[in-house]
């Protein structure tokens, strides 16, 4: 016997069916989810400034002059008399070698040429008695000859034991070894107590003019002969001041005064295919000292209407590089671009990129040609803009 409820439960299933592919779609089907917003990036336009260009080259610092102090004489010393790392004027006392061995030693010279003097005063008595005496035959013309040869001999005598005081007397004064030069005195090699000259000259210390301070580094030849050339097409002499250059501090920092040219090598290394140069800078407050790392850097050309972008705005893959280039549509264009120096922070592009151009200068991570973004406008810091310079490229040659 069938039940009433049954009949009802038959027919919602019949009309659950009917209505499957319309309403029982839209109830149970997954909507799809919305496409994500475009990616947030930060966007500045180039910058476009005209530029001088330096080129540069790494060297190191040395003194304008370089001294080894060394014992000119054997002996103890008995003091050391400048303070190391100081300035020392010309003329100082450095150091005292124990004197007493030279002072005896100028006391015995002194008194041979004593016995020398009387000796010769001796012989001249004798040519002098036997001259009036020769003329009158009352004496041998060879007494009066062997008179006049051994006044000769006593003469010499006393030359040479003159000669003798004069070398002791150097010999006690290098006992004092004193400044040769104006400079900074480096650290002691030696001190109270040591023996000195044994054998040979003692390096004692180093002196260092550092006022002006030099630096010396080297450059390609083919970047002399181009930058020779250039000089010479304009019209510069021996007498024509050469290109200033600007010396570049292990912490980033310039020197605040501009250096000259003071050498050219001769001839260039046939085993490297550089030459030596050097460059002084004037050095008053002694902050650069010798043995210091530094690159030196002349302004040669100037670049006009130079487009910059910060370096961390360009993308570099296998000796390639690209910038993210925001179009107007606010979609990605990657470009190609041909770098060349820098400044600073910043990047000089030679070619790929133009005035007005908006790049992509954070969130490079998020983005790919073609897709679309959302740019919030910066402007990019420009830092120290006096000048561009390569990585690593030559100095100039400044004479």
């Amino acid at each position: 016997m069938a039940r009433p409820w049954m009949g009802a439960v038959v027919w919602a299933g019949l009309a659950l069916g009917a209505c499957g592919g319309t309403l029982g779609c839209k109830l149970f089907e997954k909507k799809a989810p919305p496409p994500p917003p475009p990616p947030e990036v930060k966007v500045a336009a180039v910058l476009q400034r005209d530029l001088p260009v330096y080129v540069e080259a790494i060297g190191q610092t040395r003194g304008s002059t370089e001294v080894e102090v060394r014992s000119r004489v054997e002996g103890i010393v008995e003091s050391v008399d400048f303070r190391e790392g100081n300035p020392v004027k010309k003329g100082d006392l450095l150091y005292t070698i124990d004197p007493r061995p030279y002072e005896a030693a100028l006391a015995q010279s002194k008194g041979k040429l004593a016995e020398a003097q009387a000796q010769q005063a001796r012989a001249r008595q004798d040519v002098v008695r036997y001259e009036p005496l020769v003329a009158k035959n009352a004496i041998s013309r060879m007494e009066y000859e062997t008179a006049v040869a051994v006044e000769r001999a006593a003469v010499a005598a006393t030359a040479a034991a003159a000669a003798a005081v004069e070398s002791a007397q150097i010999d006690l004064g290098y006992t004092r070894v004193t400044a040769p030069e104006d400079g900074l005195a480096g650290r002691t090699e030696v001190y109270r107590g040591s023996l000195v000259g044994k054998g040979g000259s003692t390096l004692l210390t180093h002196l260092s003019q550092v006022d002006p301070i030099h630096v010396r580094f080297t450059i390609p030849e083919k970047d002399y002969l181009f930058y020779a050339r250039r000089r010479e097409a304009r019209g510069a002499t021996a007498e024509t001041p050469s290109v200033p250059f600007e010396l570049v501090l292990a912490d980033g920092s310039v020197h605040p005064a501009k250096g000259t040219m003071v050498f050219t090598d001769r001839n260039v290394d046939p085993t490297t295919g550089t030459i030596l140069m050097e460059a002084a800078f004037p050095n008053p407050a002694r902050i650069v000292r010798p043995g210091q790392y530094a690159r030196v850097r002349a302004a040669v050309d100037f670049k006009n209407g130079a487009i910059l972008v910060p370096q961390r705005a360009v993308l570099e893959t296998q000796g390639t590089y690209s910038v993210a280039v925001v179009k107007a549509d606010s979609t990605i264009d990657l470009r190609m671009v041909t770098p060349s120096t820098r400044l600073g922070s910043l990047w000089v592009i030679d070619s790929g990129l133009t005035a007005g151009d908006k790049i992509v200068v954070e969130g490079l991570q998020k983005v790919r040609p073609g897709i679309k973004v959302n740019p919030q406008a910066v402007t990019i810091d420009e830092g120290n803009s006096s000048g561009a310079s390569p990585a690593a490229a030559p100095a100039v040659a400044g004479k």
